[in-house]
């Protein structure tokens, strides 16, 4: 593997072992600390779509994901207050969830890229963290889904209540999903900033 593609890979694999734990921390009612950090890894995969293409995006994606696996192995095995730290419903969702809002976000920057240079990374950012919130929140918490993981009690996420507190009834998890999800839309609009200065110092010609 190429050598300039190693900054990327930790980069990708820092995001996810960091969005992992922080995920267990709580950020006031609907949220936890794992949200703000997460939507950095949409950030890291376009840098490398700009700078390398596709394919070294694509590389970096895999990697991240085999790293998300291993966290979730590893939370499986610690035991909290209410059982392992990541369910098989948990680590399923988040799996399928990063893997497929990822390649999803290389194909459509792959499909821009020729046209205004913040239009690629930011209607990728856009789709690929819906599709990335609908899928984990959906596999890890909906009472639809109950038969990936019989033995887990899920019936919390399935309380009905004001949706973010003050919309419609809805189940928990819808609310939680909600809010993930704006942070997810607002942190794709301030990523241009940092995708725009990253990009243009590693395509910098020497003087």
């Amino acid at each position: 593997m190429n050598r300039y593609y190693l900054p990327g890979i930790l980069a990708m694999a820092a995001v996810v072992v960091a969005s992992n734990i922080l995920v267990q921390f709580l950020f006031g009612q609907w949220l936890t600390w794992g949200a703000f950090t997460y939507p950095i890894a949409f950030l890291i995969t376009d840098v490398m779509n700009r700078v390398y293409g596709a394919g070294p995006a694509r590389r970096v994606v895999f990697v991240g994901f085999v790293v998300g696996v291993i966290c979730s192995l590893i939370g499986t095995q610690i035991m909290g207050e209410f059982g392992p730290l990541v369910t098989l419903r948990i680590a399923i969702g988040s799996g399928l969830a990063f893997l497929t809002a990822q390649l999803l976000d290389v194909s459509i920057f792959a499909a821009l890229r020729t046209g205004k240079w913040w239009r690629a990374p930011l209607a990728s950012t856009l789709v690929g963290s819906s599709v990335d919130t609908a899928i984990f929140f959906t596999v890890a918490f909906s009472g639809a889904l109950t038969w990936i993981e019989p033995g887990n009690d899920v019936s919390w996420a399935t309380e009905m209540l004001p949706l973010l507190g003050a919309g419609p009834m809805a189940p928990l998890w819808v609310s939680l999903a909600v809010a993930d999800w704006m942070v997810k839309l607002s942190l794709a609009l301030l990523a241009l900033v940092p995708f725009r200065m990253i990009v243009s110092h590693l395509t910098a010609k020497p003087a």
